[in-house]
């Protein structure tokens, strides 16, 4: 379902607070968007790594008060996750911890290494015994297996043998560690609470917490900090970046800075050169809520088309039942989403959604507004046709499930059932991302892949 479709994760560090657990929490609260099947927390006590995982949402897994008075410490990392790669179960909930041979480390990962197989292999066949089933499981191996004699070396050598999409927090026992690849896929920003330091995959983490948003860390930045304050060092480079443009679209929260711009402003961009692009005959503009619901303004103040609420979301589904032999996606649908009939009844409506991968979720909402009286249905997505698997850490890794996999927009309108269709184009896309001198990663949209891919993985994924 496009809906459904699964974000990387979040992650969330912060050190010289005597409440970080506490505090992790709540920042983990606020990235809960990015990750819904597991949670937890790793702190560190000078002393030793304390670490609490669960299944579900942060509050199902920190919902005792009981669980973070075991967590004590001044420094704490935390993580949400959904599986990218890897299975869905309690061994692949992070933090990961482990004993080496000076003392503990705790890593979180947010996004998808690209040469997991060959690192993997290589380790197994010199006698490492994995206990999970993600890529992130290597980062701790790599570290732990490190020859170096300081932390800081260790991370830096590992930072020079993974590929691929990473954003990493790291704990010791009396040291917090943040690391972005050199291309920066993954955002992650660092911010301030009086004295504690704070780092983030969105800076929303860092208002709940009323910290101070200070910078994002760079592509192929690590950052240290301990006693003696913050160090920074850049143990890998590249002369070129790969900022995902879907953290804009889709994933992030519109009320997050990410890649030093605030995501509802370019949504509202997005939305607004769609409207210049594909404009349309019509009465109202409705968005698919929650994602599409800043573009959907843009497009309505750009063409001067009416806004209004013509659906209603259910936030409170969670993991619901169905029970077998129902219609499932169509249940689905209908349990989180509901038509506003007085809105829709006799009227044209533009629906504006943010992307389409499957077309699943969306042709069951196009009947829905057909059946509550809208008279037509036109739909503008604010991103262009999603061609491609993406290798880095969007939950969309087959060209099969993807509607618009060689296949024309015409035909997408008829399988969707609207009586017009237009998408963002991706000159348009790029001529509204922020900052010119970016460098995005449109891959997914162009097949223009930034980094290399195994062959046995890309083989296996074009495949299926």
């Amino acid at each position: 379902m496009d809906h459904d479709v699964k974000h990387y994760c979040g992650i969330f560090g912060i050190y010289g607070s005597d409440e970080a657990a506490r505090l992790t929490t709540l920042g983990l609260h606020a990235l809960q968007h990015r990750g819904e099947e597991s949670s937890g927390i790793a702190t560190g006590d000078s002393d030793r790594v304390h670490v609490h995982t669960g299944m579900g949402h942060v509050a199902d897994v920190f919902g005792d008060l009981d669980i973070l008075e075991r967590l004590p410490g001044h420094l704490a990392i935390g993580h949400n996750r959904y599986s990218t790669t890897g299975s869905d179960s309690l061994c692949n909930a992070q933090p990961f911890v482990a004993q080496c041979r000076d003392g503990y480390v705790a890593v979180a990962h947010n996004g998808n290494l690209t040469n997991t197989s060959e690192l993997r292999n290589r380790m197994q066949d010199e006698g490492a015994i994995f206990q999970t089933t993600t890529d992130s499981e290597l980062v701790l191996h790599l570290i732990a297996r490190s020859r170096a004699t300081h932390i800081v070396d260790r991370v830096t050598e590992t930072m020079k043998q993974i590929q691929g999409a990473y954003s990493l927090v790291l704990a010791t026992e009396d040291r917090l560690l943040a690391a972005r690849d050199p291309y920066g896929f993954r955002p992650l920003c660092l911010g301030q609470l009086g004295d504690a330091w704070i780092v983030a995959s969105e800076s929303c983490a860092l208002d709940i917490i009323s910290a101070r948003y200070i910078r994002d860390i760079e592509p192929g930045e690590l950052v240290v900090i301990d006693g003696n304050g913050l160090r920074t060092f850049t143990p890998t480079e590249s002369d070129k970046h790969a900022f995902c443009i879907f953290e804009y679209i889709y994933f992030s929260r519109p009320d997050s800075i990410i890649f030093g711009e605030n995501v509802d402003k370019t949504r509202r961009s997005l939305g607004k050169q769609l409207a210049i692009e594909h404009p349309a005959d019509a009465d109202i503009v409705i968005s698919v809520p929650d994602s599409s619901n800043t573009a959907a303004l843009g497009f309505a103040h750009q063409s001067g088309i009416k806004h209004e609420i013509g659906l209603i979301r259910n936030h409170y589904v969670g993991r619901t039942f169905i029970a077998p032999g129902q219609d499932i996606r169509s249940a689905k649908v209908r349990l989180k989403f509901n038509p506003v009939r007085g809105v829709l009844k006799g009227k044209r409506v533009v629906v504006v959604e943010d992307s389409i991968v499957r077309g699943t979720t969306l042709k069951h909402l196009v009947r829905m507004i057909r059946e509550a009286g809208a008279r037509q249905v036109h739909v503008r997505v604010s991103c262009p046709p999603i061609i491609g698997p993406c290798f880095y850490g969007i939950d969309f890794q087959t060209e099969k499930e993807l509607i618009a996999n060689n296949r024309t927009v015409e035909f997408i309108r008829e399988q969707i059932g609207v009586d017009s269709l237009g998408y963002l184009s991706l000159d348009g896309m790029l001529s509204v991302a922020p900052n010119a001198t970016h460098q995005y990663c449109t891959a997914c949209f162009s097949l223009n892949y930034p980094i290399q891919i195994e062959n046995e993985v890309s083989k296996l994924i074009l495949e299926r």
